[in-house]
């Protein structure tokens, strides 16, 4: 396959394997004692509502924003700390950011049931880095999440630029997002490759801005009824199933 001098990296579903359960009652059962051990009185399906209602409105009011704002198809990304804090406000109190930190973070470590590195994940890092390329991750999350759990995984000092979605509003597919990176450092699409597991955000994302793409079928990787069959993913390179090893023998024959 072609070398190329760039590579961009998904996290979720690509280099991390991660499990998510955002409906356990026991969550909003923690996630509301919290809440009121800081003043913040709510039972727990009111808690659980409005956090709901908080995402799904400023989901909304930042797609009209940013429908109005710009002619190109653009995927808003909202900032959970406004969702979070906001739920301290609605009961009157004004919480300072660590406090906001420290609820986010609570909520992520009572709702996620796992995360591990994919296998060699960190050795295929490593070995790009060696080779003498250049390794960024381009990432749909939120930072006060994903930041510290790159972190504990032993990968965040692994890359040469970290990109996250909601330090700037917007997410992959959003050909704003993926030139805010090539931007940031000077990188040519041509010379650029995007490694993902999404048909969608990754591959056609990086279509959108002229850069070729690698496909990993992954246990996260999106299912149902209008998905293709991984093989016929529209990426200049496909792997149907998920193998970091055999990837980084792809990379660096």
């Amino acid at each position: 396959m072609k070398e190329y001098r760039n590579y961009i990296f998904d996290l979720y579903g690509t280099l991390v394997d991660i499990d998510v359960d955002e409906t356990d009652k026991r969550l909003w059962e923690h996630m509301r004692q919290f809440y009121g051990y800081y003043g913040a009185l709510y039972e727990v399906e009111e808690l659980h509502r409005a956090y709901l209602e908080s995402v799904r409105d400023r989901n909304e009011r930042l797609e009209k924003e940013y429908a109005k704002k710009y002619r190109h198809e653009s995927h808003p990304e909202i900032l959970y700390e406004e969702v979070f804090g906001g739920l301290y406000e609605d009961k009157g109190i004004v919480p300072e950011r660590q406090l906001i930190l420290y609820t986010a973070q609570m909520f992520r470590a009572c709702s996620v049931r796992s995360i591990r590195l994919y296998a060699h994940a960190k050795e295929l890092l490593e070995a790009l880095r060696a080779a003498g390329k250049k390794v960024y991750l381009l990432s749909n999350a939120q930072r006060i999440f994903t930041e510290y759990e790159m972190r504990y995984l032993g990968i965040y000092d692994l890359f040469d630029g970290i990109q996250i979605s909601s330090d700037h509003g917007c997410k992959k597919p959003d050909e704003r997002f993926f030139r805010i990176l090539l931007e940031r450092h000077a990188l040519q699409p041509e010379e650029s490759l995007m490694i993902g597991n999404n048909r969608y955000d990754d591959i056609m994302g990086a279509s959108g801005v002229g850069m070729d793409s690698f496909y990993i079928h992954s246990a996260l990787s999106p299912r149902g009824p209008e998905e293709p069959l991984p093989q016929d993913i529209p990426a200049k390179y496909v792997m149907t199933r998920m193998n970091l090893r055999q990837l980084q023998k792809k990379l660096l024959p």
